[in-house]
């Protein structure tokens, strides 16, 4: 189902805004509902198989996928038994979901009021603002913990501001602000408890998504840059079959990396986080390899507007930079010191 999902995209323009007929496509091939609890093995593969996928038609796509099922599994990991049934209803009813967390300071607050709670405050960097049905959203307590709450912000677009989002690239996902001042959700919206969202090593290595999303672009721009070299004959060039393959091996090096971050994240394994972090590093030098030789193999022509090469690049050179690259390179690096984390057959 997903690669006749790929094809249908290949053959239309891209999209600049919100992508709501591929969601719907999505939503009509049952991935919605689909990965709410993902073991590790063969369940995990083939989860990794669909972000790549996803993530090589339309990076925002992608992004805004895997915020989904990040939501639907942190309510299934952390909500009650009532919870898990509301959230089933939800996902049968085609709602789509996301996670936000990053907030302007003074940040998010939650007071209990009566049968509910009182929201104060804004979320930023909010993908799929004004577009989301419900939003898995942070918000410190009286006490100062960090509490989960589902909240539904369906129709909600007079609370979304997206104007600063003027961006170059990942514009689908509509990441603007979105103000919680004064709205009122009911208890059951309370998911599970204090400091829970930031569990480990749920919270780090679930990280690999994102990167397994990202690989897919990477990989799209290999294959685009694989058929201009054959099409316009520069593949006979030994300076282009070189950079070539440079890009071949980094790709699927780094796919190698993505597969088994995955395993060891959905595995819950002791080493799962600095390798998610480490990973998340071998993709960005994957994709800054790729997207540099694409732009010298293509040339000019990769940058005009329409261009798929220019449109990935675009995007990906954004969803690359965040969250903190720098600071997650130096901790998998600092774990790297104390032992070789890749598990089996140990270098030291």
């Amino acid at each position: 189902m997903i690669d006749d999902l790929i094809d249908r995209w290949r053959a239309q323009p891209p999209v600049e805004e919100f992508p709501a007929a591929r969601i719907d496509d999505l939503r009509d091939a049952g991935l919605l509902t689909a990965f709410r609890t993902v073991a590790a093995g063969e369940e995990t593969t083939g989860f990794v198989r669909v972000l790549r996928r996803i993530g090589g038609a339309d990076l925002s796509l992608g992004r805004l996928y895997e915020g989904h099922v990040n939501a639907v599994q942190l309510v299934h990991a952390y909500g009650s038994d009532a919870q898990r049934a509301t959230l089933t209803r939800d996902l049968a009813a085609g709602c789509l979901m996301g996670v936000w967390n990053t907030e302007p300071s003074p940040g998010m607050k939650v007071t209990r009021s009566g049968d509910g709670a009182v929201l104060d405050g804004a979320k930023v960097f909010a993908s799929g603002a004004g577009r989301l049905d419900r939003v898995l959203i942070t918000a410190r307590d009286d006490d100062g913990a960090k509490q989960m709450i589902l909240a539904d912000v369906a129709g909600m677009t007079d609370r979304a501001d997206n104007r600063r989002w003027a961006v170059r690239g990942m514009r689908g996902t509509m990441s603007g602000r979105f103000d919680f001042t004064g709205m009122t959700v009911p208890a059951d919206a309370l998911i599970g408890g204090a400091g829970d969202y930031e569990h480990e090593p749920r919270f780090s290595a679930g990280a690999w998504r994102f990167t397994a999303v990202q690989l897919g672009a990477v990989a799209a721009l290999v294959r685009l840059l694989r058929d201009h070299l054959v099409t316009t004959g520069k593949g006979d060039d030994p300076v282009q079959r070189l950079r070539f393959g440079r890009c071949v091996a980094t790709t699927r090096s780094a796919g190698m990396w993505v597969e088994r971050a995955a395993q060891l994240a959905q595995g819950e394994a002791a080493d799962a986080i600095p390798f998610v972090l480490m990973t998340r590093g071998i993709v960005e030098e994957a994709g800054l390899v790729v997207m540099e030789a694409a732009a010298r193999g293509v040339g000019t022509a990769s940058f005009f507007d329409g261009d798929p090469i220019d449109r990935i690049t675009r995007d990906l050179g954004l969803y690359l930079r965040q969250p903190v690259p720098d600071q997650a390179r130096d901790r998998a690096a600092a774990a790297w010191l104390e032992a070789d984390c890749w598990g089996a057959d140990p270098w030291w």
